[in-house]
């Protein structure tokens, strides 16, 4: 039997040691996060309190807007942190939790585009069955469809990821914790 340590943390590099690039880095990404952070919350909010703008593409619009607030709310905040506070720490559970949010709103976003290329293709190719098509309903199952794979998918990858023993040291070459950087430091 062998000797391991068990990992409970783990030295995200970012981007630079140096104390000033490290305060550029913060505000650089304190400016594109409140700017996806606005753009995405006043999309939601137009579409939610504009009765005119409740069709099937804004119901998806929306959907998206909300996968976008989160995407970017998983690992941008961490990462000012980081530079705000000069450290590089993050806790094993933080990155359990960083990588399947990171998976599960990833595939979900692409399953919401792929949703709105199919809205699309209704209402250019069968527009007179688009009303049928693209019901409530229908436009429901598919954003609920894009969520559920996207939770499924992540949970498969997290949990394949995170149950391989970690032996190559601490050390993630990102400012995120990301698959295949923490597969480098994978022992198999």
């Amino acid at each position: 039997m062998s000797n391991r340590t068990t990992m409970t943390e783990f030295l995200l590099l970012g981007f630079s040691g140096v104390r000033e690039l490290q305060i550029l880095h913060f505000v650089m990404f304190l400016v594109l996060y409140l700017a996806g952070l606005i753009a995405n919350l006043l999309i939601f909010t137009a579409i939610s309190l504009n009765h005119h703008l409740h069709t099937p593409l804004n119901f998806f619009l929306m959907n998206l807007s909300i996968l976008d607030l989160g995407f970017i709310s998983v690992t941008i905040p961490k990462s000012m942190a980081n530079s705000l506070m000069n450290t590089r720490v993050i806790s094993y559970s933080g990155c359990v939790a960083q990588v399947f949010l990171l998976m599960f709103l990833g595939l979900a976003d692409l399953g919401i585009l792929t949703v709105m290329a199919y809205d699309r293709y209704v209402a250019i190719c069968q527009p007179l069955h688009y009303k049928r098509a693209m019901n409530r309903r229908a436009c429901i199952q598919m954003a609920a469809s894009a969520w559920i794979s996207g939770i499924l998918y992540s949970a498969l990858h997290t949990g394949n990821t995170f149950a391989i023993s970690f032996c190559g040291g601490n050390v993630v070459d990102q400012f995120f914790c990301d698959i295949p950087q923490l597969l480098k430091l994978a022992c198999s």
